[in-house]
């Protein structure tokens, strides 16, 4: 099955980012994708000066504009997509950071809140974000089961493992990964390692420009990178191989050989 992974600069300006977005998914499903991924704030970019009650009055529910306009046209043109999106919460001026994955139909089958906030290098994320408190289990799609993740979460080695025991053949991460020292080698060696440890694919979409590094990817289970994006905005495809996961998987045995009998042993 093929993939599409759209990588671009998002604006400040949502409703100018959604036509973007509208005008993706038409163009991943003439090429005839059966997934089209965006990265992480594609709702819109947030400068260092927006304060975390405007970020606030900016965000959305799950049935608000921005995802109702994105799962009309994902019905129109008969494709799936996974996307990110702003999300209200309860707490005062904080918001969700979630991603959602739709379904041809246009029915959201799931949403996953970001868990590991990026308060790390100088950024502190959890002045305007709330983290989840749930890793979203794997959904099946026609491009195999589908385990969601965001950005910061891939330093978390603890996660993909989760979704892949739980059966994720696919991750799909949206991202928004700063530039800086090392962060670009970074991005590429844990993106190998996720898939590599699990035997299977990681779709990685990014933001490019403002801050952000690019260089989205799309890693095979074998630890083969079959997309890297470099600095280009717009979109690009790969064939998504159920087969090379079973295969990965049989030879490379990483999750049976696991020892859980005796990992928890260990006492600082």
């Amino acid at each position: 099955m093929k993939a599409a992974v759209v990588q671009f600069k998002a604006s400040t300006n949502k409703e100018d980012n959604l036509t973007k977005i509208i005008s993706y998914i038409s163009k991943a499903a003439s090429k005839n994708a059966a997934l089209c991924a965006f990265p992480e704030f594609m709702m819109f970019y947030t400068s260092s000066s927006q304060t975390p009650k405007q970020l606030a009055n900016l965000a959305e529910t799950i049935n608000g504009n921005f995802v109702t306009t994105i799962a009309k046209a994902v019905k129109e043109n008969q494709i799936q997509v996974v996307g990110s999106f702003y999300e209200k919460s309860r707490k005062k001026d904080h918001v969700y950071d979630t991603s959602f994955l739709i379904s041809k139909s246009g029915k959201v089958l799931s949403t996953y809140r970001k868990i590991h906030l990026y308060d790390a290098l100088g950024f502190k994320e959890s002045n305007k974000m709330i983290s989840g408190s749930n890793i979203t289990k794997p959904v099946k799609t026609s491009i195999g089961k589908i385990g969601m993740m965001i950005c910061y979460d891939l330093r978390f080695p603890e996660m993909a493992r989760s979704l892949a025991t739980a059966g994720a053949e696919v991750l799909v991460i949206p991202s928004a990964w700063v530039k800086g020292n090392m962060k670009e080698e970074h991005w590429v060696t844990i993106n190998k390692t996720r898939a590599i440890e699990n035997g299977c694919y990681v779709i990685a979409p990014d933001q490019v420009g403002n801050i952000y590094c690019g260089r989205s990817l799309v890693v095979d289970p074998y630890g083969k990178i079959l997309l890297d994006m470099k600095k280009k905005q717009g979109i690009g495809f790969v064939n998504i191989d159920l087969n090379k996961v079973k295969q990965t998987r049989k030879i490379l045995p990483l999750l049976k050989n696991r020892r859980t009998d005796i990992y928890p042993t260990l006492k600082a």
